[in-house]
């Protein structure tokens, strides 16, 4: 917890718990003890610099402070979070959290000379998934089609390869939606057709040892899971351990966390563990960085869906 601040969920009483585990989660990835103050000045920040409607004070605000919290220049990378996210409604992306957290992606992993070329692609990508996907595509495809956007793939190759391995994959799951979301994953980390089948493989293996990673939101992970260069036998117990050890914890017992938000910290973990021993080992040391990335978004998106479906659970009742 924090040392700054009595109690981090006391500090943040107001926000969404799941956007306060996934705060939590930011900082442990960096190996820093959570900076509450820090991110309370952020916070503070994005307020005096946005309406009192802005989509920047709704659950992901805490999370975008957060961000903002762990750079060298967080009013900079503000001030640029927010032109970027006035480019992105200039393109007509629609306001939501996915947006924001697409803007910061934006402003904090590109040059303003470049903003326009990435904001193009990102646009590219996400016409593209709706025009093959329209029912399954949402504000929920921003994050990973900015993504794509940042990165140097063709559009084109890149979209149909996307399109190869969903319909390899399609019969395979139940939820359409996520499968497209692994199929980006899988594109993003540049998998080749034997990463597409150690998906399946991955899959089984964990079936077997009764930890259920092909559901709706976890799904994605699944992808994640079969770029590391990591076999199952490692991975399964690691995992295992992992998810065991979060239930045990004050506030992540079962009534507070679901198992998909579980096991999604636990991959988490195990992923961040992993990619910092490639750190250090040139040959994987690009790949761990990238799907620490892929991670990240997942992370962001899986948590933004939940936080949203909560929501629209809460005034049904």
């Amino acid at each position: 917890m924090c040392r700054k601040c009595t109690s981090y969920q006391k500090k943040f009483v107001f926000q969404n718990a799941l956007t306060k585990r996934l705060v939590a989660l930011t900082y442990a990835q960096e190996g820093k003890q959570i900076d509450c103050d820090a991110i309370k000045v952020c916070q503070d920040m994005m307020k005096q610099n946005t309406g009192i409607f802005s989509t920047f004070r709704g659950d992901m605000g805490l999370y975008i402070a957060t961000l903002l919290s762990l750079t060298e220049d967080p009013q900079a990378v503000f001030r640029e979070t927010l032109i970027v996210y006035d480019l992105l409604k200039a393109e007509r992306f629609r306001a939501s959290d996915f947006l924001i957290v697409a803007a910061f992606q934006v402003a904090s992993q590109s040059q303003k000379s470049d903003y326009a070329r990435v904001i193009q692609r990102t646009r590219a990508f996400y016409d593209d998934m709706k025009a093959k996907h329209f029912f399954y595509t949402g504000a929920d495809d921003y994050i990973f089609a900015t993504m794509l956007g940042l990165g140097n793939l063709d559009v084109t190759a890149s979209t149909a390869r996307i399109e190869k391995i969903y319909d390899f994959l399609k019969n395979e799951f139940w939820t359409k939606n996520s499968v497209q979301t692994l199929a980006q994953v899988l594109v993003l980390g540049e998998s080749d057709d034997a990463g597409v089948d150690r998906v399946l493989v991955l899959r089984d293996a964990f079936r077997s040892e009764k930890i259920k990673l092909d559901k709706a939101y976890t799904l994605p992970i699944l992808g994640i899971l079969a770029l590391l260069p990591v076999d199952s036998n490692s991975l399964i117990p690691e995992i295992d351990r992992a998810q065991a050890f979060l239930r045990n914890q004050k506030d992540f017992g079962s009534f507070s966390v679901s198992q998909q938000e579980l096991l999604m910290l636990a991959a988490s973990m195990v992923v961040n563990d992993f990619a910092d021993k490639f750190k250090d080992d040139m040959a994987r040391a690009a790949l761990s960085t990238s799907i620490t990335s892929i991670m990240i978004a997942q992370q962001t998106a899986m948590i933004a869906m939940l936080a949203a479906a909560t929501a629209v659970s809460s005034a049904s009742t």
